[in-house]
């Protein structure tokens, strides 16, 4: 039995989730809001100790950290492969990973959507001044993966890697702001790639609910 801890609206959670199901790997999702009053719960801190969600349980193994979790997920359980077979291909992927974490996160979830949609949800205000300061990073970034985006249905060729289990989350929130989707247009492969995969039953599996 695996514990998946985190909630749904997170996009590390839903990778960890998505890599889960294109798996076909069952899981249990243990709910932990770490924006609750107070933090996430005391014991959880004993599974991750900086607060961070997702951290994932299975007998005596404990992991925290996404990107820990997805290889682990992809490597320690039956099923489709997660990971290109070849050097090139495997660094292709944790290139992808490492843009995503380094610089796409912030700027692309917190910068944009967050200010464009979830403050403005209940009739707060958006930073404006953040919003359009974000938009030139935001351009580099979509222009970083763009150029990265291989031949074929997926991020990385002809099947669904980590690297698409951990960019979708993140760029289907982009979506759902105006600016991003201005910022999708001018990133045609990345677009296609991200409609289609929206289409997948793990993606719509994992669609948070709310």
């Amino acid at each position: 039995m695996i514990e998946l801890f985190g909630a749904d609206y997170s996009v590390y959670v839903r990778s960890a989730r998505l890599a889960l199901a294109e798996k076909g790997i069952d899981y249990t999702l243990v709910p932990i809001d770490v924006f609750a009053p107070g933090g996430p719960p005391a014991d959880y801190l004993q599974l991750q100790p900086f607060g961070k969600i997702p951290a994932m349980k299975r007998g005596d193994v404990t992991l925290y950290e996404t990107v820990a979790i997805l290889r682990y997920v992809d490597e320690a359980f039956e099923g489709p492969p997660l990971q290109p077979d070849d050097p090139l291909g495997r660094a292709r992927m944790t290139q992808f990973l490492s843009i995503l974490d380094t610089h796409a996160y912030r700027t692309l979830v917190w910068e944009i959507y967050v200010e464009r949609v979830v403050k403005t949800r209940d009739g707060g205000a958006a930073d404006e001044v953040a919003i359009a300061s974000a938009m030139g990073p935001a351009r580099t970034v979509l222009a970083a993966l763009e150029a990265l985006v291989a031949d074929g249905p997926f991020l990385l060729g002809d099947r669904p890697s980590l690297a698409d289990c951990h960019a979708a989350p993140m760029l289907a929130l982009l979506g759902k702001a105006e600016e991003g989707r201005l910022l999708l247009k001018g990133a045609p492969n990345l677009s296609a790639w991200l409609e289609a995969f929206g289409r997948r039953t793990a993606f719509k599996a994992t669609e948070p609910a709310a």
